[in-house]
């Protein structure tokens, strides 16, 4: 008795985030029903390490946490990683493996995702000690905080620790609409200038 081998085609089944519609990718990566992209987020896999190598020091480790901030600011830009991947001209993977902390982009190419994600390298590579620092300098920004920090030690414990939390609650909610305000009118000037 013969065999014969047929080849198939394998297509990738994917749910669109919008609509929930689950369809093969399109030819095009956008959703069949609501026409918004595809881009999924790579699942994460942790590796399997082995106990005899001796293990690098991971990001976290280092106090440098690459790759939250990368997608913190992907996120905030509104860009898939397929589109990031295309501004710099790689692969998606390679941004979902710096995302889920696999891969840790060398020098050149922390340049070149700043440059996409158009930020300074710095803000890539931040410690939780400089993202403090940023955070107190966008609170003591305002007239108002910065005169309520000088009856601080006046408050009861409890009391300041409350009244910390609320202000750095208001902080981070008003560092997140100036990103989005600033990632809206750059796709504006964007669509402009094509």
């Amino acid at each position: 008795m013969a065999m014969t081998l047929v080849a198939m085609q394998v297509r990738e089944v994917l749910r669109c985030d919008y609509c929930s519609l689950v369809q093969f990718r399109t030819v095009n990566s956008m959703c069949r029903r609501c026409h918004k992209a595809l881009d999924t987020e790579e699942p994460f896999r942790v590796a399997a390490e082995s106990s005899s190598a001796p293990t690098a020091s991971s990001p976290d480790e280092c106090g440098l946490q690459v790759a939250k901030f990368v997608k913190e600011i992907r996120k905030a830009r509104h860009l898939s990683q397929r589109q990031l991947a295309s501004r710099m001209q790689v692969p998606r993977t390679y941004i979902s493996k710096i995302e889920n902390g696999k891969a840790m982009p060398t020098l050149t190419s922390l340049e070149r995702l700043a440059d996409a994600l158009e930020v300074e390298v710095c803000h890539l590579v931040r410690d939780g000690r400089s993202q403090r620092d940023e955070e107190t300098a966008a609170i003591l920004s305002d007239p108002f905080l910065a005169e309520i920090t000088s009856f601080l030690p006046q408050l009861e414990p409890l009391h300041r620790s409350m009244l910390l939390n609320q202000v750095r609650e208001l902080a981070r909610e008003q560092v997140k609409m100036r990103a989005r305000e600033t990632a809206r009118l750059q796709s504006m000037t964007r669509r402009q200038t094509a």
